[in-house]
């Protein structure tokens, strides 16, 4: 089976990083030994003239150079020289090596404290967190030095190097990357040529998409190339207006789901966002080896770690504004176009009212122009399918996932945008952990609908543990009464137990939400789904 060693070889000659400089110590035999013969070695006799040397190679090809470090005692000599580097703005890939990880914990002889030992002279560290890593993690620290223009670190134990490599294209760091600070002609031809060549070719859009140029170019591609658009799973914001024709959904959150959607087409153009953002893990790859897969964003963190042929850092709108000018048009019949429906889930009289019920209420009462701020992890999908997003910043989320955003970030919103209404959708337990924000809404009269789901549990928890096999140990809290906590904070609020009532208080609203004239929140109590 091929190593993790053979892979790094392949990297390199991938990336023409083809030539090392070292000082090597023990914690690099094992991947100097037998070295290819297309690898070139250069020796510096410290660590201070290896950094050096790889510094003015860097800067005269203006390319990353290759510097291998040993442990604590190389890393610790070749600081001064990394300083340097980073002042000079040198791109560099050092690997430094580290002791056995199958003995780190018992801290051995020549085992170091090495991501931290370089301070703030690198502008990225790491180490992997299995071996099958390595060869990724090398190609980002190449695409991290050329962005940040600077030393970006790799610390690799020394047994990583003869560990089976991955069996599945798994390489999360793009094959070749452009950097364009404008709209670059050549980079935007090679795509539109690349686009050409696919017969099936689809989008993901991402948040950083969320903005009315991109969405309008975006549009007109999709309808140049009668292609689908997805929107990136756990995407924060939307990235494309999901009432298009041209809108087939949200991408799934697991391997598995990707690849089901995503396995007509044989090129994938991810705008906005990495590829591809998951959650639970799954074996296997995301896409077939045939699929060529290209990720366009203006935010590097979303292309050195993407797994792609081709990434190309630019600024999004005008990127995709000459992207759509000039690609191919395709015929009328080049592919059926499975757009997504919005979804309705209609109440029928003595059923349990859920949280569909109530996306599907405010799905017939919001205006396009509303601003819908999320946070119910457990229904999250539901709400967007119910409520797809029509305008940009139609749709907002936490992106880091954690609770306690929802609450204070409408509140925020309605200050920066007082002619938009605003509506906050937040499961009970998420309210929790932001409650004390509506003091402030109330305080500032800003009015903001709250529609808070009481299900009186931690609903999304009790679901994981289920497929976990196993019982929660938790308790649910059904006894909370957030109107009560909202009303104990001077912002008015009303409970909802029937959708009956629920019907009623939404009508009995301004038709323009953005007139809304103090913040209200509605405690709706709702039955969890099976």
């Amino acid at each position: 089976m091929p190593t993790v060693k053979d892979a790094f070889f392949g990297v390199l000659r991938d990336l023409g990083m083809t030539r090392i400089f070292s000082n090597p110590g023990s914690t690099e035999v094992d991947l100097l030994v037998d070295l290819p013969g297309d690898i070139e070695f250069v020796l510096g006799l410290h660590e201070g003239s290896v950094v050096g040397m790889a510094t003015g190679w860097a800067i005269g090809s203006d390319r990353p150079a290759l510097a291998l470090l040993h442990t604590t005692a190389g890393l610790g000599n070749a600081v001064g020289a990394l300083a340097t580097a980073r002042e000079n703005r040198a791109p560099l890939v050092v690997l430094v090596g580290q002791q056995d990880r199958r003995h780190l914990t018992a801290e051995p002889f020549l085992a170091g404290q090495l991501e931290d030992l370089a301070g703030p002279y690198v502008v990225w560290a790491t180490t992997p967190a299995r071996p099958s890593d390595v060869p990724s993690l090398v190609a980002r620290a190449h695409h991290e030095a050329r962005v940040r223009r600077g030393p970006a670190l790799v610390v690799v134990p020394m047994d990583d190097w003869q560990a089976e490599a991955d069996k599945v294209r798994a390489l999360t760091a793009p094959r070749s990357m452009t950097l364009a600070s404008g709209v670059d002609e050549d980079a935007c031809q090679e795509l539109a040529a690349r686009i050409a060549g696919a017969s099936r070719p689809v989008v993901v859009a991402g948040a950083r998409a969320d903005e009315s140029r991109c969405w309008a170019a975006l549009t007109r591609l999709a309808e140049r190339l009668r292609l689908p658009v997805w929107q990136e799973a756990f995407g924060a914001r939307a990235g494309f207006p999901q009432t298009s024709p041209h809108f087939a959904g949200h991408l799934p959150a697991h391997r598995s789901g990707v690849r089901a959607a995503l396995d007509p087409h044989d090129f994938v153009l991810v705008v906005g966002a990495a590829s591809l953002r998951q959650y639970r893990y799954e074996p296997g790859p995301f896409f077939r080896d045939d699929v060529e897969v290209a990720v366009v964003s203006d935010d590097p963190a979303d292309l050195t770690h993407s797994t792609a042929d081709l990434a190309i850092m630019t600024p999004l709108a005008g990127f995709l504004d000459r992207l759509a000018d000039i690609v191919q048009q395709r015929p009328a019949d080049a592919g059926d176009l499975p757009a997504a429906q919005p979804r309705q889930t209609p109440w029928k009289p003595g059923e349990t009212l859920l949280a569909q019920h109530v996306f599907g209420a405010l799905a017939e009462r919001l205006s396009p122009e509303t601003v819908l701020v999320e946070e119910s992890p457990s229904t999250r999908l539901d709400l967007q399918q119910h409520v797809p997003a029509s305008r940009p910043l139609g749709f907002l989320s936490a992106a880091m996932g954690g609770l306690g955003f929802a609450l204070p970030a409408a509140i925020g919103v309605k200050m920066a945008q007082p002619q938009r209404p605003v509506v906050a959708v937040v499961g009970d337990g998420s309210s929790l952990y932001g409650i004390q924000a509506l003091w402030s809404a109330q305080r500032y009269g800003l009015g903001v609908l709250f529609v808070v789901l009481s299900n009186g549990a931690y609903a999304i928890m009790n679901h994981l543990a289920q497929v976990a096999g196993g019982k929660a140990p938790w308790p649910d809290f059904a006894d909370v009464n957030v109107a009560g906590l909202a009303t104990a904070l001077g912002c008015p609020a009303k409970r909802v137990t029937s959708y009956e009532e629920l019907v009623a208080e939404l009508d009995a609203l301004p038709s323009d939400l953005a007139g809304l004239p103090e913040p209200l929140v509605l405690d709706v109590v709702v039955g969890t789904s099976t």
